[in-house]
């Protein structure tokens, strides 16, 4: 079951300033975070974008993903990040521990060489570089992620393992790609024009995102996600009523915030009530 949130590059078109911006883009990372979602995906919306695109978010959401003590060996000096030190921590449990079980702890790690005799170098957070052997059949290059287990510090004791890197990943999307990935699950689009989510209808929802997964896209400020994917409000407002198939791709249009106080809901602010809804359990 794989967890997915999609933002348009024009997320912070808005921003007064870059110290803005990222702080902004610093909310949109603590609700991955918060709601353990797997994948961020940043998908275009150039006609969107005003004075940071979505070479600017994309690079902050990486920042922000990355475990603290990779970030001096993962990023140069970079103006994009210029002001990272506005962001929120995220404090993932598999970044502090937490989350470790009896076999170890998991931890990323950047490798810095690559050996001979399947052995490579691998930054992990500890004082110096480590040095691991491969699993058999995994192949990997200098500056790739990687995903080690530690079972000690010290003395220190740990394995590189063929998994999933822990915490959760930033990359540019495609929507519609996005969308058709096999492992998308529940493929849901939000906007104040969509169904209504309720009491009654959130049961669904919980179980069937329980069961296949989830995939939510958020639109910008200003600028929801109909006029970002050529739709029209009228259509969105259709399907939310008869049994017609909800348009551009997606399972449904939500309006998970059907009594909004404020005449317009944040970007990041709609993540958390969105998240904060379909990630129940049962």
């Amino acid at each position: 079951m794989t967890r997915t949130v999609l933002v348009p590059s024009s997320l912070v078109r808005e921003a007064e300033d870059k110290r803005e911006a990222t702080r902004k883009l610093g909310y949109v990372a603590r609700a991955a975070a918060v709601f353990r979602m797997d994948r961020l995906g940043v998908f275009p919306d150039e006609d969107g974008e005003r004075k940071w695109g979505g070479g600017f978010v994309e690079t902050v959401l990486r920042y922000a993903a990355t475990p603290p003590y990779l970030r001096k060996e993962a990023f140069e000096t970079r103006d994009e990040l210029e002001y990272v030190g506005v962001l929120p921590p995220l404090r993932l449990s598999s970044w502090t521990g937490s989350d470790s079980s009896g076999s170890g702890s998991i931890r990323q790690g950047i490798v810095t060489q690559v050996g001979s005799e399947g052995r490579v170098r691998v930054n992990c957070g500890m004082q110096h570089p480590i040095s691991l052997h491969t699993p058999p059949g995994m192949e990997v290059e200098e500056g790739e992620r990687v995903t080690i287990r530690v079972s000690s510090r010290r003395p220190v004791r740990a394995k590189l393992v063929d998994e999933p890197l822990p915490g959760f990943s930033v990359e540019r999307v495609d929507l519609g790609d996005a969308l058709d990935r096999p492992d998308a699950g529940v493929r849901i689009a939000t906007s104040r024009h969509g169904t209504p989510l309720s009491a009654a209808s959130l049961g669904g929802y919980v179980e069937r995102t329980a069961r296949d997964g989830l995939t939510v896209a958020f639109g910008s400020p200003g600028r929801g996600l109909p006029p970002m994917l050529g739709v029209s409000e009228d259509d969105v407002r259709e399907s939310a009523t008869t049994s017609s198939d909800a348009p551009a791709g997606f399972d449904a249009w939500l309006n998970t915030i059907p009594s909004q106080g404020s005449e317009v809901v944040r970007t990041e602010e709609a993540l958390f009530a969105t998240l904060g809804c379909l990630t129940l359990t049962e």
